[in-house]
């Protein structure tokens, strides 16, 4: 008992130490991060869905090729979202911001694999990956 109460410090380091490494992984927003060629992996191998979190204007103006637009904001009430709850879904938006609280959103509403492309679209079109436009 003496030496714990001698080398507090070295106990009370140790714990702060290991909560700071197991920090980033309690925060995260609920889903694992890719970048665009996992994603393109993900999608080829397991059929993984492309879904834009961006605003409708946004999305229109430039997305990735074959992604659904879900706006952020309308996620819950969703039916553009897959049935099988159990696919992969890649989530991105314009810079990546929006997609990890999606990612978190998704997974309170029982999908499995959300997964979110680091970098967003910008990440996309610099990996050249097609980007498309809506037709207006």
């Amino acid at each position: 008992m003496k030496f714990f109460i001698d080398n507090w410090f070295l106990f009370v380091t140790a714990i702060v130490s290991g909560g700071l490494l197991l920090w980033p992984s309690l925060t995260r927003g609920g889903g694992s991060k890719v970048n665009a060629a996992q994603a393109v992996q993900l999608i080829n191998r397991e059929k993984a869905v492309l879904i834009d979190v961006c605003e409708p204007d946004e999305y229109a103006a430039g997305h990735a090729a074959g992604a659904k637009n879900v706006p952020l904001g309308k996620l819950e009430g969703s039916t553009e979202l897959p049935k099988n709850k159990a696919l992969p879904l890649v989530i991105l938006c314009q810079t990546g911001a929006r997609s990890a609280r999606a990612a978190g959103i998704l997974k309170k509403l029982g999908f499995e694999k959300p997964i979110v492309l680091a970098g967003g679209l910008a990440a996309w079109r610099e990996a050249n990956l097609p980007v498309e436009k809506a037709s207006s």
